[in-house]
């Protein structure tokens, strides 16, 4: 990295002569100066005036969370009571995926005691090892037993990932975990296994424990602490003899959060409650008054049944932070529709600073959906936490919407979605964990809308533990980026999915220019297997039922896959006649390491590089076409590449 910085006068005179020094450092978390640079301008620089970038150097980046501080020398001509901006601190984010404002711990790193163990690494759907993080966890399955984390910052709240049992005939059920900061109890985090275990066809697993084999058996459960704990505490997470159940931890998060203020009482409408009807009004309110911004939703649980309708003007929905400000489907329902619905007339709305919490137990299509756009614009979500719903957004025909800065979490279906002519979007800074369907995807269908779907910026996204489908999906289209991309613990599919299968919806295949891209990305023990025998990559690409072509791939690191690397795959119409082939496929700078023998049903299927997949699935037979591999890497791999076809040519350069 290279640092540069600019000296502006913002006073009324002209700064003095001479040299007007500069000296930057970069912090880490622990408060260490990693790297200390210095420089100067030099002359006066008049009232109003900015100096040329002075360069101070450089600095080998290395992956967390940074402070850098610029500190101006104090200048002779400025008044003492001027100074204090003399000094600039700025964070710095130094890593693939999503810079979250939180920091997770992982209970297998963490202390243990009373009878707790570390159990794993496993990647066997439906067991405690098999979908925690890391592919290991820890039990407390004794009175006593107990997992312990040092605080590596203050923190006010705490998030636990978890896995209790179902109820004996499916439906969840409620219990505690007791939580002690510094050896003295604090308080109980209430857990529910209500929205976890999912039983029978893979495909479509539903809440009956008849129906089959288990999975989707972990949830989340989150705590105000109500005190502030100090960097170094040791919060532990405890079974005492009132916590009756069986528990398994899988990692927490710590959190400092901060309530949002009002931005303006006087341009802000309030809910007079918290009610459904009461958020109503208030966007009603603010439609009908010409003087009014938007509404600001104070800290506050909120109730809600159904969708909250935005229309006739733009507005800002703002709420006190998803800490604070929640809505909360009906407590003694399931799979209950809520959210936002906008219409094209509230074009640049924006929402920003709450949470929703759902009542989905099981995938349903076709609600639940907190954002359900259609055919509108340039609107923004930030700052918004979603959980046990169907998906956060579903956006069709949407163009340049800005979502950024948030979470989603444990919902049946995709985390968003963009799809029929969405162009221009771009989506930033999210992380979810454990989508029931592909975390991030764009799918240039055209059932809805005919327009071509281009433009789209996908990027410093983290995805985790995606119990259906992939993290990153994306079906057709051209000129869409996706950079800065983290997927881990992908659980029976790809971590990256690149397809132009259409799913017998019309579809846009991929375009050949400007082409799709996708940079900077790092799987993590992604794949797995589903649709019966199928083994899936770390990154899938397939070419199917429409063309596929224009696809550019860098900076690609691909560790420990579950059972191969990078697969190519064709699509047949019947056994002896392809779709399409895989063509214009270019990598460039690609590692792949780790991709060992499975040992499990599928090892015949496992330990490869990249495959080039011969054997064909029901109705498939082998991989058409090319790629091109500038750059590739490998290291440990039981296979660095399998192509036993006469129909797909790698060229590796």
């Amino acid at each position: 990295m290279t640092f540069s910085v600019a000296i502006r006068n913002q006073g009324t005179v002209a700064s003095s002569g001479g040299a007007h020094g500069i000296t930057l450092t970069v912090t880490d978390e622990a408060g260490n100066v990693v790297r200390t640079l210095t420089g100067s301008a030099s002359g006066a620089i008049a009232a109003g005036a900015t100096t040329s970038p002075v360069t101070l150097g450089t600095w080998t980046a290395a992956n967390g969370k940074y402070t850098v501080k610029t500190v101006l020398a104090d200048d002779a001509n400025e008044l003492p009571v001027k100074r204090a901006n003399n000094t600039s601190t700025l964070p710095l984010f130094v890593g693939r995926g999503a810079n979250m404002p939180y920091d997770t711990y992982e209970a297998e790193d963490a202390a243990i005691g009373g009878g707790a163990a570390r159990v794993g690494p496993s990647r066997e759907i439906g067991t405690i090892a098999g979908e925690a993080s890391g592919r290991r966890a820890v039990t407390l399955n004794q009175t006593g037993a107990y997992v312990e984390f040092t605080t590596r910052a203050d923190t006010n709240t705490l998030v636990t990932r978890f896995s209790m049992p179902d109820a004996p005939g499916g439906g969840g059920q409620n219990s505690t975990l007791n939580v002690y900061v510094n050896g003295s109890f604090l308080k109980a985090v209430n857990l529910t296994s209500r929205y976890a275990w999912l039983y029978g066809p893979e495909a479509s697993p539903n809440n009956n424990p008849g129906s089959g084999p288990p999975r989707h058996i972990y949830d989340e459960a989150n705590l105000l602490l109500g005190t502030t704990v100090p960097k170094g505490s040791k919060i532990r997470l405890q079974k005492d003899a009132a916590n009756s159940l069986n528990y398994a931890i899988d990692f927490v998060d710590l959190e400092l959060a901060t309530q949002i203020a009002n931005p303006d009482p006087a341009k802000y409408a309030v809910p007079a409650g918290f009610g459904h009807q009461d958020v109503q009004n208030a966007l009603d309110k603010a439609r009908m008054d010409a003087n009014l911004t938007g509404v600001y939703l104070p800290p506050g649980d909120y109730q809600t049944n159904g969708k909250f309708q935005v229309y006739g003007k733009p507005v800002k929905v703002v709420g006190a932070g998803p800490w604070f400000t929640r809505f909360h489907a009906p407590s003694g329902q399931s799979n209950t529709d809520i959210g936002f619905r906008s219409e094209a007339t509230a074009n640049g709305s924006a929402f920003s600073g709450f949470a929703y919490f759902g009542n989905y137990v099981e995938r349903i299509d076709g609600p639940g959906k907190v954002f359900d756009f259609n055919n509108v614009a340039n609107m923004t979500i930030e700052n918004v936490w979603i959980e046990h719903q169907i998906c956060m957004l579903w956006g069709s025909n949407v163009d340049n919407l800005t979502i950024r800065n948030s979470r989603i979490r444990n919902v049946f279906a995709d985390g968003l979605n963009m799809t029929n002519g969405s162009t221009g979007n771009h989506v930033t800074n999210i992380e979810t964990r454990s989508t029931g369907d592909d975390s991030f995807a764009l799918f240039s269908a055209i059932d809805n809308n005919s327009g071509e779907q281009f433009g789209n910026v996908y990027e410093n996204l983290t995805s985790l533990l995606t119990w259906r489908a992939a993290g990153l999906a994306v079906y057709g289209g051209y000129n869409n980026t996706f950079k800065n991309i983290y997927i881990a613990d992908t659980l029976v599919y790809s971590g990256v999915t690149i397809s132009s299968l259409d799913f017998g919806i019309p579809m846009h295949g991929f375009g050949a220019s400007p082409p799709t891209t996708f940079d900077n990305i790092s799987l993590v023990r992604a794949g797995g297997h589903f649709w019966g025998q199928q083994t899936f990559p770390a990154m899938w690409l397939f070419s199917s039922s429409k063309v596929f072509q224009g696809i550019r791939v860098s900076n690609l690191d691909i560790v420990d896959p579950t059972y191969s690397g990078i697969m190519f795959q064709t699509g047949y119409s019947n056994p002896s006649t392809p779709l399409n082939p895989i063509k214009d496929t270019v990598f460039t700078n690609v590692s792949i390491s780790g991709a060992q023998k499975s040992g499990d049903a599928f090892d015949a299927k496992s330990g490869f590089g990249i495959w080039v997949n011969e054997l064909p699935e029901p109705g498939q037979g082998p991989a058409i076409g090319s790629a091109t591999f500038n750059n590739l890497r490998f290291s440990n791999n039981h296979t660095n590449v399998r192509n036993t076809t006469s129909t797909f040519t790698l060229t590796v350069n």
